[in-house]
């Protein structure tokens, strides 16, 4: 497949941005495409809106797995594209039409130049909520194709073109949603004594959650509490009856998440006894951390290494969260970045990665394959 075709994909998929398990456009395309491939190694199998699809080996003693993912975001573009989203307040911000565009290309070559093995690309939807890798893996599809090992990749806009960035161990956070209700009594802004105000009690609270991480964490951990969104009232001589938090957990440790969520609790109860009012939480999403398997990732660091079209680094770990970190826990594998080359960070509006990256990441990742499934 040459590299304009694989741009035009990109772009195509760009167009059509869709929320987890509603990715029914980008399913049919992504089948439409699957239909113009040789059939002869071909196994395609759909799970809601994702799809699986077995690349037969030669020779097969193992099976490898390549997963991307398929969502969009709840983002209104604002980049500079021809082709920007044809969907009103979607976009893929996060670089899941590369993701695709990536695995297809490393399908296509597959399917033309068969390895030993057998390969399984998994197009997985609901990465950005409400997460499809655990009931993707708890699948009968899924589990009638378990792979051996499992790998994937994400695009970072920090890195330049041709630079990719891993590390053994923990590579992304463990991350929890957060959401808290509060429930008091309304009133006129004239009489504040016959009220419970729940914009005072959600300012409080969110005073008191910044004191998490900075006094229930051990410093030599990590994690961030990140309250993203706040809504109360309904105009400024009216007190407000509710109020609604939004915001994010992340840990470094499975550890600093069970503590992290026990000491918010305690705050909110305390909230209800001082404000008089009622709260709920909810976690929504949760994922685990990206742990990539130690031996496998130093095998493939030392392999990258030695490329001359490749500047690998060995990155620290980041607060991102991936659910990915789902199918490392059951198999080994592992996730690196891949430098795209743009000043917007990931799920910004004006988000413009390097097409580039498409070329230098089907390349590395095909070479990477043939060679792991040559090695005994």
């Amino acid at each position: 497949m040459t590299r304009p075709t694989l741009v035009q994909i990109r772009r195509d998929l760009h167009r059509i941005p869709e929320p987890g398990f509603q990715e029914v456009k980008t399913q049919r395309y992504l089948l439409n495409y699957l239909d113009t491939l040789p059939q002869e190694r071909l196994s395609v199998k759909t799970w809601r809106t994702g799809i699986l699809v077995k690349v037969h080996g030669t020779n097969p003693t193992r099976m490898l797995a390549w997963r991307a993912d398929m969502d969009g975001l709840p983002i209104e573009e604002e980049t500079s594209y021809p082709f920007r989203s044809v969907h009103p307040g979607y976009m893929h911000a996060c670089g899941h039409d590369l993701h695709m565009t990536i695995g297809l290309g490393i399908l296509s070559h597959f399917v033309e130049h068969p390895i030993r093995d057998d390969l399984l690309f998994l197009f997985q939807p609901a990465e950005e909520g409400p997460g499809g890798a655990q009931p993707m893996l708890a699948s009968e599809e899924f589990r009638a194709w378990r792979p051996d090992a499992v790998f994937a990749l994400h695009i970072a806009p920090e890195y330049p073109v041709g630079t990719i960035a891993i590390r053994p161990g923990v590579l992304f956070a463990n991350t929890s949603e957060l959401f808290i209700d509060l429930v008091g009594k309304g009133g006129h802004a004239a009489f504040p004594h016959r009220a419970n105000d729940m914009v005072v009690a959600a300012s409080h609270l969110v005073t008191q959650l910044q004191t998490v991480v900075a006094r229930n964490v051990d410093p030599l951990d990590a994690a961030v509490i990140t309250i993203g969104k706040i809504e109360s009232g309904t105009r400024q001589n009216i007190i407000a009856e509710k109020a609604r938090i939004e915001g994010t957990i992340r840990t470094m440790s499975r550890e600093s998440m069970t503590k992290v969520k026990e000491r918010i609790e305690a705050l909110v109860r305390g909230i209800e006894t001082g404000f008089a009012c009622r709260a709920a939480i909810d976690y929504g999403c949760t994922y685990c951390q990206v742990y990539n398997d130690p031996a496998l990732t130093r095998e493939f660091m030392d392999w990258a290494g030695t490329r001359r079209d490749i500047r690998l680094i060995e990155c620290s770990p980041a607060m991102t969260g991936e659910d990915f970190g789902y199918f490392l826990q059951e198999i080994p594998g592992f996730l690196f970045w891949i430098g795209a080359e743009t000043p917007y960070s990931l799920h910004h509006a004006k988000l413009e990665p390097s097409e580039q990256t498409i070329e230098v990441a089907v390349r590395l990742v095909t070479d990477y394959l043939a060679w792991k499934s040559a090695q005994d």
